[in-house]
C-alpha cells in the first residue's frame, strides 16, 4: 500500500499557517506530500523545503487571482497537487489542520483495511476547531469531513475544497455516497481559528474576495471593515483539556487562554446559542 499526502498554500508566512507543522505531522503516514505553493512573495517555499525531507516535493503554480466565485479558485488548486499523487489513497490536509501522532496507527489500519474493498471511496476525520486560542474549541463548526480519498482517478476536490465528490455524478461522497465512505478513527486539529486579530482579518479578507469577489454579503462587508478580527463567540466555547500533537508542541506550550477566567456555563449567550443550534458538546 502506498499513501500520499498532498495540500496548496500561498504565503503561509504572512498569513501564519502552521504548514510545517502540517506536513510533519504527516510524514510518518505518508510514502510522499505533495504541496502545490502559489505564488508567494513570503519565503514560503523556502519554508517548505527547510523539513528537510526527501518525502516532501513542491510543486509551484500560479494562483489565477481573477477567479473570485465560490472559492473555486482553491479546489482547482486542490486538483493539481492531487494529480500529483501516486499513492493508493490520497490524505488531504489544508494549511491549517494537523494530525495527532496517536493516531498514525489506526488511521493506517483503517486504509488498510479496506484497500482491497473498491467500493470504499474514503475516510473521514473527526475534527477539533480551535478558536481565538490553542484550549478553546468551537462545537458548532462542522464535526467530520472527508480527508482520505481512493486516489483512482474517481474523485476530487471541489466547491472552495472543504469536500470531495465522485466526478461521474458530482456527487459529494460525505452525502450522496455516503455508505462509501468510512470513519478512519482519527482526528483533525485545526488552527485556522488561532491566529493574532490582524492576520485572521487579514486572511478573511483574501478568502472573501475568492468566494464573493467585488460584492461580498452584507455580515462579510461589515467584517472587512473592522481592523482587527473579534472573536465575537469566545466566551461560549468548550474548553481543550486534551493534548495537542507534538509538533504542535512549541505554539501551544506558552499561548495562554485570551481570556482565563471565561465560563461558558455562566454565560446568556451560550444559552441562546444552545436553543438556536443545538446543544454539541
Amino acid at each position: 500500500m502506498k499513501v500520499s499526502g498532498f495540500s496548496i498554500c500561498r504565503n503561509a508566512v504572512k498569513f501564519d499557517y502552521p504548514i510545517v507543522e502540517v506536513i510533519t505531522s504527516a510524514l510518518p503516514l505518508v510514502d510522499e506530500f505533495v504541496v502545490n505553493v502559489g505564488q508567494s512573495d513570503d519565503g514560503t517555499v523556502a519554508l517548505i523545503r527547510s523539513i528537510g525531507s526527501d518525502k516532501v516535493r513542491i510543486v509551484e503554480s500560479v494562483w489565477d487571482d481573477a477567479m473570485k466565485k465560490d472559492g473555486l479558485l482553491f479546489s482547482l488548486q486542490t486538483n493539481i497537487a492531487l494529480a500529483q499523487c501516486t499513492g493508493n489513497w490520497a490524505l488531504y490536509l489544508q494549511a491549517d489542520e494537523v494530525l495527532h501522532e496517536a493516531d498514525h496507527a489506526r488511521v493506517r489500519e483503517a486504509m488498510e483495511q479496506e484497500l482491497g474493498n473498491p467500493s470504499v471511496l474514503g475516510f473521514t476525520f473527526r475534527y477539533l476547531h480551535f478558536y481565538g486560542d490553542y484550549w478553546s474549541c468551537n462545537p458548532w463548526f462542522y464535526h467530520r469531513a472527508v480527508r482520505i480519498i481512493r486516489n483512482d482517478g474517481q474523485v476530487e476536490s471541489c466547491g472552495d475544497a472543504v469536500g470531495f465528490w465522485r466526478k461521474a455524478d458530482q456527487g459529494y461522497l460525505q452525502s450522496v455516497h455516503k455508505d462509501r465512505v468510512r470513519p478512519c478513527g482519527g482526528t483533525i486539529y485545526h488552527y485556522g481559528w488561532v491566529k493574532d486579530p490582524r492576520v485572521l482579518l487579514d486572511k478573511f479578507r483574501y478568502q472573501v474576495a475568492r468566494h464573493h469577489g467585488e460584492a461580498p454579503g452584507q455580515e462579510q462587508a461589515r467584517m472587512l471593515a473592522k481592523d482587527l478580527y473579534e472573536f465575537q463567540e469566545y466566551d461560549m466555547m468548550k474548553n481543550f483539556t486534551g493534548s495537542h500533537p507534538a509538533v504542535m508542541a512549541s505554539r501551544a506550550g506558552g499561548s495562554p487562554k485570551l481570556k482565563p477566567s471565561r465560563n461558558r456555563w455562566l454565560n446568556p449567550a451560550f444559552y441562546r446559542a444552545v436553543l438556536k443550534r443545538g446543544f454539541r458538546g
